[in-house]
């Protein structure tokens, strides 16, 4: 049997390393870097008459004065174009951008459309996103306490979760990834995964509490998570694959919200262990 609650103030102390390093991070480059939708700024589709990669569209905007632009890779070659000045007038800045393209890369690129989102909209995003979080983890702190008939479980499982999305948003300050509705979108499946984990660990110790006697509160923990190991692995395991295959191979569209995903199952199966059981105990104590 593994114990594993020897090992957790050494994953407390890891944990606790990698968070500050994202705080670091965010302060070291100014903040977190956020998309189109959530800052403002003009989004256009184009059809290109050849295949170029969105390094060279970035570089090329960069040159006509576009740089921090975002572009994603679409079948057909279709490319969408995401700067972050801001126009009334959004045809007439895709204009711009299709000449400073065509001029630059030698090539006919073809507008399809164009849209602008004004900074006070995207800011109203960014609120609605963060209250889906916020009402995602009160949500399944009722539900786990509910469930469970004890605060100390609900309160373990909302602070792994919490412990999730910090990790999430400490890797893309380390990284320096955007933050755009796709990235939130993966938050809460991420939450959802993990949660799904802890709440069959809990389940387990829960049954084991009032199974075996005359044992520690820690070994009763530790053999329910042993006994839950096998499915743990097993589903993390199968979930990784599908999720790894949408990231080397799902293309730009797909590499944020993948990215999301495939770090939050390591860390929601490590918080599930190293996060929630711990913080249930010491409550419960």
């Amino acid at each position: 049997m593994i114990n594993f609650l020897k090992y957790r103030y050494v994953c407390f102390a890891v944990s606790s390393i990698f968070l500050l390093s994202g705080v670091a991070a965010y302060f070291y480059h100014g903040g977190l870097q956020y998309s189109v939708d959530f800052t403002g700024g003009t989004q256009v589709l184009l059809k290109c008459d050849k295949s170029v990669g969105s390094e060279q569209i970035k570089n090329a905007l960069a040159d006509n004065g576009w740089a921090d632009s975002v572009v994603l890779e679409f079948g057909n070659n279709e490319v969408a174009v995401r700067v972050k000045e801001f126009s009334h007038d959004a045809q007439g800045l895709a204009q711009k951008i299709q000449i400073g393209l065509n001029q630059t890369l030698q090539m006919n690129a073809e507008i399809l459309e164009a849209n602008a989102v004004g900074a006070g909209v995207g800011g109203s995003l960014r609120a609605s996103s963060l209250f889906a979080l916020l009402f995602c983890l009160l949500v399944m702190l009722g539900y786990i306490a509910w469930r469970s008939w004890s605060v100390a479980f609900g309160v373990g499982a909302v602070v792994a979760l919490l412990h999730d999305a910090l990790a999430t948003l400490a890797l893309f300050a380390i990284l320096q990834k955007e933050i755009s509705p796709i990235v939130v979108s993966g938050l809460i499946a991420l939450l959802g995964y993990s949660i799904n984990d802890t709440i069959v660990i809990f389940s387990r110790i829960k049954e084991n509490f009032g199974k075996i006697h005359g044992s520690s509160a820690d070994k009763i923990v530790d053999v329910s998570i042993n006994q839950t190991l096998r499915r743990t692995m097993l589903t993390s395991f199968s979930t990784l694959l599908t999720v790894a295959a949408l990231f080397f191979l799902g293309g730009e569209s797909l590499h944020t919200w993948s990215l999301v995903l495939l770090f939050g199952i390591v860390v929601g199966t490590y918080s599930s262990v190293y996060i929630a059981s711990p913080v249930m105990l010491a409550l419960r104590r």
